[in-house]
């Protein structure tokens, strides 16, 4: 199951060294309902290897405006503390996991 990332716990994950997947998503957005299944099949697949978290904007503001979020479904990637990739609008599950198997 995917992580509910906030404010709150988000940099704890990320400063944590584990590689960290988040989407950000809002209840409006039709992609991100879309995006919302593969999102879940990744953090069952990568359970224990990599943080896959959802973090609604709607519910929370204050990382995805200091990490450059404009648009949605938006996917921030992190290693080792560190963004090291990013990606706006839909993506398949076959090209979110070659990026997540990049950072293992």
């Amino acid at each position: 199951m995917a992580i509910v990332f906030n404010d709150e716990n988000l940099q704890q994950a990320i400063d944590a060294g584990q590689p960290v997947v988040i989407d950000f998503w809002a209840e409006w957005c039709g992609p991100c309902k879309s995006l919302a299944p593969i999102v879940e099949e990744l953090a069952a697949e990568y359970e224990g290897k990599v943080a896959i978290g959802k973090y609604d904007i709607e519910q929370d503001g204050d990382f995805p405006m200091d990490n450059g979020v404009r648009s949605i479904p938006t996917i921030l990637f992190f290693n080792k503390g560190v963004r090291v990739d990013k990606h706006v609008g839909f993506a398949s599950k076959e090209a979110l996991k070659a990026r997540i198997d990049s950072m293992l």
